[in-house]
């Protein structure tokens, strides 16, 4: 694929809907479940996040690009999302120390965009029609070949996506003084900067591939497991469940993110279920329903625990509500030693309201060593 900056391009969602705009990125098509994500600043973080595997993402904010990108703010190694639809893209940037314009970042990825759309009216339709797949072209105008591509793109409903980019291979992250923790990270599509908070806490944070065993991570002995965030259908990972079932069942604290915390949720009998159009963005409010307290928050996820299913089990608590709309934002279990939460508390490039979720966790690596020291005494 060629990159032809102007050249034209075709928006086509699953109901017919056709956007005309320009070319960003490289000349090709591309296809996904179409989103958006609300966040004026950040898109750099949101680009790179494995969350966004296998989706079209619409940003809402009008002006994309003119900061360019800088290394300092990646999520992961490469960009993740499917496609970018824009209104304004800007192909040149002015911040001081910037690597590269967004246009070369998107190019050297050969990632497939569309511009000078107008992004309200698509935010709208997909807010008031729902989530749906969609494909964009600056390959062909042929309508009728574009809608028969697009109706071989699998729903995103089922879909399991994080064997796509998880790691390979374990790893491990230190910090730069003597480590006073273990922490073992089941990389579901982790972001960099969730394993960056555990590190600047003092933890030595050993990251494990989805494919790893319950005695490879064991093997580690940590004193604390995470479960972190990315893509796909929770309720299609049934290997994982189950993995992630027989760890929490060690009793050692286990904190669980955004897809880590829906994992956590069907390993303990609960539900998942697929929302209308999903929250995406850095503005969602969130109330912490144990202090009271109300958070904005970072959100990036299409799938979420039901509530139903939760008021029939008796050993887990809600502890966060997102205040949009009810759904279950954070939970924690009366007899094991997990809880986990529907957001982003890293939340690069912010907001930093839930960065506490970290020390929580963190305390409650601390006193299960307590615990445990007396024991043996």
């Amino acid at each position: 694929m060629q990159q032809q900056e102007l050249a034209p391009a075709i928006l086509l969602l699953d109901d017919g809907t056709v956007y005309h705009g320009h070319a960003t990125g490289v000349l090709g098509t591309t296809t996904g479940e179409i989103a958006f994500n609300t966040g004026m600043t950040g898109y750099q973080e949101i680009f790179t996040d494995p969350s966004y595997f296998g989706q079209i993402l619409v940003m809402a904010t009008s002006h994309i690009g003119n900061y360019g990108v800088h290394a300092d703010d990646i999520e992961s190694s490469s960009l993740k999302i499917s496609g970018l639809v824009t209104k304004k893209f800007s192909h040149v940037h002015s911040r001081a120390g910037a690597d590269s314009s967004l246009q070369d970042y998107l190019v050297r990825d050969e990632l497939v965009g569309i511009c000078d759309i107008d992004t309200r009216s698509l935010v709208r339709h997909i807010r008031e029609k729902g989530a749906m797949n969609a494909i964009i072209s600056s390959e062909t105008d042929d309508i009728d070949k574009l809608a028969r591509q697009l109706s071989q793109v699998p729903s995103m409903d089922g879909l399991e996506l994080s064997s796509k980019v998880t790691c390979n291979e374990a790893y491990e992250v230190r910090p730069q003084e003597t480590a006073n923790f273990k922490v073992a990270v089941l990389d579901l599509g982790v972001k960099k900067n969730i394993v960056q908070c555990l590190v600047d806490r003092g933890c030595d944070v050993k990251v494990f591939p989805l494919t790893s065993s319950f005695d490879e991570i064991m093997k580690y002995e940590p004193d604390g497991i995470m479960f972190s965030n990315g893509p796909g259908d929770p309720s299609a990972m049934t290997e994982t469940i189950s993995l992630v079932g027989k760890l929490i069942d060690t009793n050692r604290p286990c904190f669980g993110i955004c897809l880590g915390h829906q994992i956590i949720a069907l390993s303990q009998g609960l539900e998942t279920e697929k929302m209308f159009n999903g929250h995406r963005g850095v503005n969602h409010p969130v109330k912490n329903l144990i202090t009271g307290k109300c958070e904005i928050t970072s959100q990036n996820h299409g799938f979420v625990v039901s509530r139903e299913s939760l008021e029939s089990q008796v050993d887990l608590d809600i502890t966060h509500e997102h205040l949009n709309d009810g759904t279950v934002a954070g939970i924690e279990s009366k007899t094991k030693n997990v809880f986990s939460v529907q957001f982003h508390p890293e939340a690069s490039a912010g907001p930093h309201d839930s960065r506490y979720l970290f020390d929580q966790f963190i305390h409650n690596i601390q006193v299960a060593q307590l615990q445990t020291a007396s024991q043996n005494n």
